[in-house]
């Protein structure tokens, strides 16, 4: 399905109590290290982020064509035993503190380096194919009210009919998956747990184009402040969107490579049928970086703008004050001359003398706002 073109900023991430933390803006994106874990051995699980991992929590949808139920375990060893190998299983794990994923991922014979990558959530988007598994990062956006937006990594273990989703912290934009899973609408019940990733995938991209859409309504707002001149804020939130469009455009960016590759993975893990839906979502985060772009461009012209109306403003200013000093500078002559403390000036000592000069003066002023007029510098 094609969207249409999509249409603000500051980066946060909440903490185990669900309050807001926001992400240094001097760290690298995507790193995947850093001064605790360099220098460990390769596949070390260590967690890699910018606020407190959340405590792991748990939910299973599990599902074929005739019914679903989801299910909350307690913990891993419940969760395993509630695992039927004959319908697909989708694991969702919110949170990443509590050894959840070196536990889980060591029970289904996990590779440690993808351990260390789901721990790592500075790590930049990929898709890995073993031998009885795909691995997939990619990353997760939500704009908050009040204008931040939110960059989640979440996690994809793709093996068989088990789908594992492991994500930062609770929240996310699946409901419409799950609602849609329980209710048996469309073919999501009838396919397997590749299309389940699919399904997935294909909301977190939907999602930027909400983002987008709502980035767009802020760029039309600073479109129509850009000719205020006396708006001080204004450069500073351009510069911030400006940021954060570039930020955006390195989350992105790699997520179509990832979605482009697993489009052409000859994986067993993924049927060919999914070959045109995966083309069409690859299509989509396209146009997700063209829109953004798009956006960086307008902005950029948004603050020429603005300068120019600054630049503009001053010149006008500049061309009264040139013209003023102009009418005044032949008058303040005039007036100095006859300030003068010689004894024989014989205009000081006529009774015309005054209104003349006034009268010199006055002549002075309109012919020269009349060479102004014919100039067409006023």
């Amino acid at each position: 399905m094609k969207r249409s073109s999509a249409r603000g900023t500051r980066n946060s991430n909440k903490t185990s109590n669900g309050q807001k933390k926001t992400r240094r803006a001097s760290k690298l994106p995507f790193a995947g290290v850093s001064i605790e874990t360099a220098g460990l051995p390769p596949g070390s699980p260590r967690y890699i982020g910018d606020v407190e991992p959340t405590l792991a929590t748990y939910s299973l949808y599990s599902y074929d064509e005739n019914s679903a139920v989801m299910k909350i375990p307690g913990d891993l060893s419940e969760l395993l035993a509630l695992i039927d190998p004959d319908i697909v299983n989708w694991i969702n794990i919110n949170g990443l503190s509590g050894g959840t994923v070196e536990k889980l991922c060591g029970m289904l014979g996990i590779h440690p380096l993808v351990i260390e990558d789901i721990l790592g959530t500075e790590h930049r988007p990929k898709l890995e194919n073993y031998d009885d598994y795909l691995f997939l990062i990619t990353k997760m956006l939500i704009m908050h009210e009040d204008g931040s937006i939110e960059y989640e990594q979440i996690s994809f273990i793709l093996k068989g009919k088990i789908l594992i989703s492991f994500q930062e912290r609770p929240g996310d934009c699946f409901k419409n998956v799950r609602d849609r899973i329980i209710a048996g609408v469309g073919r999501l019940r009838k396919m397997g747990a590749d299309y389940l990733l699919y399904a997935l995938l294909d909301t977190i991209v939907d999602n930027y184009f909400v983002v987008l859409e709502l980035l767009g309504d802020r760029l039309e707002a600073f479109e129509d402040s850009a000719l205020i001149e006396d708006d001080g804020n204004l450069l500073h939130e351009l510069q911030e969107l400006k940021r954060e469009l570039a930020k955006m455009r390195r989350v992105i960016w790699p997520v179509r490579d990832s979605i482009g590759a697993l489009a052409r993975s000859e994986s067993i893990q993924m049927d060919a049928s999914l070959s045109p839906y995966l083309r069409d979502l690859y299509e989509n985060t396209v146009q997700a970086i063209e829109a953004l772009e798009s956006y960086r461009e307008h902005v950029s012209s948004i603050i020429e703008l603005h300068l120019s109306e600054i630049n503009t403003n001053m010149s006008r200013v500049m061309k009264i004050l040139t013209i003023l000093s102009a009418i005044f500078i032949p008058i303040t002559f005039i007036a100095g001359v006859y300030g003068m403390n010689f004894a024989h000036m014989p205009e000081l000592e006529t009774t015309w003398g005054y209104p003349a000069v006034l009268g010199l003066m006055a002549a002075v002023v309109i012919a020269e706002l009349i060479y102004f007029k014919n100039k067409k510098w006023i």
